[in-house]
């Protein structure tokens, strides 16, 4: 048990760094929180943790070790997220002004204007479709977990990873949409929206830019 308890302990040290990392799964918080509120974005948060699970058990399953070695299935995986991120920075930028003004809750009838369902796979399809996660838990697996490891246990660390993700975003959630920051967003929010957009498409410009192995 303590050598399953280290093996944990050294995962959460290296991705307690890859959580805080500024990418397009935080740009994605951050925009929902603003545009849609407290609820959206934390469905969003949801949504980019089920799908963490779903790259951890791709490569408990040895799926992942097929994807880095095929160019094939990694091109695809990797245009298919370009496109979804240039998609969303186009509708970012074409989102002008968004009402949300400080008197309003954080989940008013803006947030209700897009669905749980929407939500959630504006996260999961972010994270899903960007091809990295295969190489970093791929690395991070094979440095620190041993290969006798079970597999439940490896899903149990996973887990933990998702649950800690979700935790993280979840509370960028709601620091988003205190009425400070929604007062402060409020008069800003149609250049946040055009920014980022930017940010949206810059991201997927550099993913555009990854090479396998």
């Amino acid at each position: 048990m303590s050598h399953y308890l280290l093996e944990l302990l050294s995962l959460m040290a290296i991705f307690s760094f890859a959580i805080v990392s500024p990418g397009a799964d935080l740009a994605m918080v951050i925009r929902q929180s603003v545009t849609h509120g407290r609820r959206a974005a934390i469905v969003t948060s949801i949504g980019i943790g089920v799908s963490l699970m779903f790259h951890v058990t791709y490569t408990i399953l040895g799926l992942g070790l097929v994807i880095s070695q095929s160019i094939l299935l990694f091109n695809i995986i990797k245009w298919c997220g370009v496109a979804y991120l240039v998609y969303i920075g186009i509708q970012s930028l074409r989102a002008g002004a968004s009402d949300i003004g400080p008197g309003r809750e954080p989940d008013g009838a803006e947030t209700r204007g897009q669905s749980a369902v929407k939500a959630f796979g504006l996260g999961f399809m972010a994270n899903a479709l960007n091809p990295k996660p295969v190489f970093f838990f791929l690395s991070v697996f094979s440095a620190v977990v041993h290969h006798d490891t079970p597999s439940f246990v490896k899903f149990g660390y996973g887990l933990v990873m998702a649950s800690c993700l979700i935790a993280w975003f979840v509370g960028v959630s709601y620091f988003m949409t205190t009425p400070a920051m929604r007062a402060a967003f409020a008069r800003m929010s149609k250049w946040i929206n055009r920014a980022s957009g930017v940010v949206f498409i810059g991201f997927g410009l550099k993913l555009a830019t990854e090479k396998a192995g």
